[in-house]
């Protein structure tokens, strides 16, 4: 060999042996005194060595709620993902929900015209178990000393002498919109001392009022704000990673417990034939002397909201096949049938009636989704955590590369996208 091969065999022994040397003494000293001792080379300096045996240790636990997504880690960026640029969606009206900001307020006090007479109002606080008197009363020891009455200004020591107004009555049972407390009164102008107070204003009237204000202006509609996660009546929860965490009671379909299936009645053996109709006995447990009242009731009423007897199972729409599990106004539903059995289960032949239909089945509250029904609301693009866990991983890739987002969710997500 040359002197030069020699040289370069024995620089890549030396940074093997030292290579090595370092990746044992990263052990512990339980498992070193297993090995044999290696010397250190005999050189002054090695820089940028990398380990001989690079090992990457992972504790993977797993339980009966586990699956490819959560193990592999790509179920807790989506759970990320949902929680940082989810948009919670109102299952009523199909609005996204939003905390108000004293900013949007304010924002929008300045999108009026300039010099505009701008009234800063509040609710009288319905949360509390008080009579609309001892409301009035705590407002006047807070400094408070008008109210909005049909779009008048009143003296709230009036209210409290005029004997036509019952001031017995509780606050909750009042109608909200007789009484509104007058919080501040000011001018639209471009004043920085104006702003502050406005401003100031708002957040006072959101902390009096537990979350709500409006605006008014002889000119403009009557503007509501909420700095509650709310909409439509309804409290939703505020998005985190937990509200998507199956493994998690947080984020478990409480009657499920995050496992999506469970023991319960199997619908493949309500409905053991699907080519058959309704009207041709297709559930099965409706077939005997018991249940041909329900089938009856059915029958006999499915004209009066249009409902299809005489169409195979399968050709039913979705919305079809709930009802007929669900029922309406005109006839009870399979739910209601096997729930009549199980309120009489101490009776033996409703026990045996119920183990001929039970088996492991989708939970029919989260429809095999895992999540409380919370989580569905947060979508993105239209589209909740739910329907992204059952998909092929492609599939999965395919909507995380045609997901569209605004340049402010866009920036938010991009690590993790």
């Amino acid at each position: 060999m040359f002197p030069a091969q020699v040289n370069l065999l024995l620089s890549l022994i030396r940074s093997y042996a030292e290579g090595q040397r370092r990746y044992v003494e990263s052990l512990s000293s339980y498992a070193r005194q297993f090995l044999d001792r290696m010397k250190k080379p005999e050189v002054n300096f090695i820089k940028g060595i990398c380990p001989a045996i690079a090992v990457e240790q992972k504790v993977s636990t797993s339980n009966a709620r586990s699956t490819v997504g959560s193990m592999t880690e790509v179920y807790d960026y989506l759970r990320l993902l949902y929680a940082r640029i989810g948009k919670t969606i109102s299952p009523i009206t199909g609005d996204i929900v939003k905390k108000h900001e004293v900013s949007e307020v304010v924002n929008y006090i300045y999108t009026l015209s300039p010099d505009s007479k701008v009234q800063l109002l509040i609710p009288l606080q319905y949360r509390h178990e008080r009579t609309v008197g001892q409301e009035l009363n705590l407002l006047l020891q807070k400094g408070y000393s008008r109210l909005l009455k049909k779009g008048e200004i009143i003296s709230i020591e009036d209210v409290l002498s005029d004997t036509s107004i019952d001031l017995s009555k509780s606050v909750v049972s009042h109608d909200k919109s007789d009484f509104r407390v007058l919080i501040d009164r000011f001018v639209v102008d471009d004043k920085e001392d104006n702003k502050k107070r406005i401003a100031d204003s708002v957040q006072i009237a959101f902390s009096e009022s537990e979350g709500e204000c409006f605006i008014f202006t002889p000119d403009a509609e009557e503007k509501y704000f909420n700095n509650r996660f709310e909409l439509d009546g309804i409290s939703f929860l505020e998005p985190t990673h937990q509200l998507f965490n199956f493994n998690n009671p947080y984020g478990a379909c409480p009657k499920c417990e995050g496992y999506g299936k469970m023991l319960g009645i199997d619908p493949d053996k309500v409905i053991p034939d699907e080519d058959l109709s309704i009207y041709q006995e297709a559930i099965a447990c409706w077939r005997g002397e018991k249940g041909k009242m329900w089938w009856n009731q059915l029958i006999m009423n499915a004209g009066k909201f249009d409902f299809p007897v005489h169409k195979a199972y399968k050709e039913l729409t979705d919305s079809q096949k709930e009802l007929l599990w669900k029922g309406n106004d005109y006839f009870d539903g399979i739910d209601a049938f096997f729930q009549e059995l199980e309120d009489g289960a101490y009776k033996i032949q409703n026990r045996v009636m119920l183990s001929r239909y039970r088996g492991k089945t989708v939970c029919n509250v989260c429809k095999g989704g895992r999540l409380r029904k919370e989580a569905i609301y947060v979508k993105i693009n239209d589209t909740d955590i739910t329907k992204l866990i059952h998909i092929p991983i492609d599939d999965l890739l395919s909507f995380i590369e045609s997901v569209k987002l605004s340049d402010y969710d866009q920036k938010i997500a991009e690590r993790i996208l």
